[in-house]
Order: structure tokens, then C-alpha cells, then sequence
């Protein structure tokens, strides 16, 4: 079964630990993304932009309707997310604690993705 494991950190925090801390945090990320290579259980993962790149998409009166930003003001902004594939949540659990976000206040979000097939639920070609 496939896993998001989305990661929430705390841009402002990030930004202020001391730059050999942050060093380290990101040789730790290169480290547990070789090892879920490895072990087989990465597919997919990358670091998004910060939140002040976002734009948000609604639609209101009929008419898509844009804001600059993400979509809720939050404290800990969604930064960045590894698709995994695992036997059960408690494996998916198991690599999620080893991020390394989790050791410097930040949290990863654990969610099963809806098993589809290529092509499924698309609507016929024109």
C-alpha cells in the first residue's frame, strides 16, 4: 500500500536555527532518502517552495477565484512529502519518526493513498 508522508515544519523556526543545524538536518534528509531508496520503499518525494510562493484556487460565482498564499493560515506550513510504499500503516509510522522535521518540532502527517489504476475514473478521450 502507498503512503503520503507529508511534512510540517515551521518556516519561521527553520529559518532561524543556526546554520550548522540546518546543515546537518539537510545531510540527515539526504541520508533517509538514500536509505528508503534502498530498502525499496521510496517512489516519489520533493521539497516544495515556501508558503509565500503558494496560490490558492476557489471558485465563487461561477468565476476561479485566486489568492496569493496557502490555503489556511496555520503554524506549521506542509513542506515538502515522501510517497512510500509499505506493507501496513505501522511500517509507513515506522519511517515517518525518522524524518528528521520530527526532531526539531516539526510533524509528518501520515495518509493512505486510494489504490487506483492507470487510467481509472478518467473520463473517455475526445
Amino acid at each position: 500500500m502507498q503512503y503520503l508522508l507529508m511534512i510540517y515544519d515551521e518556516e519561521k523556526a527553520w529559518a532561524k536555527l543556526p546554520a550548522d543545524v540546518r546543515a546537518k538536518l539537510s545531510q540527515d534528509y539526504a541520508e533517509f532518502t538514500r536509505e528508503i531508496v534502498k530498502s525499496g520503499h521510496f517512489r516519489a518525494g520533493a521539497q516544495l517552495k515556501p508558503v509565500s510562493t503558494a496560490t490558492t484556487v476557489r471558485e465563487q460565482g461561477g468565476k476561479r477565484l485566486t489568492t496569493d498564499g496557502p490555503f489556511a493560515e496555520t503554524k506549521e506550513q506542509f513542506g515538502g512529502y515522501y510517497l512510500v510504499e509499505c506493507q501496513d500503516l505501522d511500517e509507513a509510522l515506522s519511517l515517518a519518526e525518522r524524518i528528521p522535521s520530527v526532531r526539531v518540532g516539526g510533524a509528518v502527517e501520515v495518509r493512505p493513498l486510494v489504490p487506483t489504476s492507470p487510467g481509472a475514473n478518467l473520463p473517455p478521450a475526445r
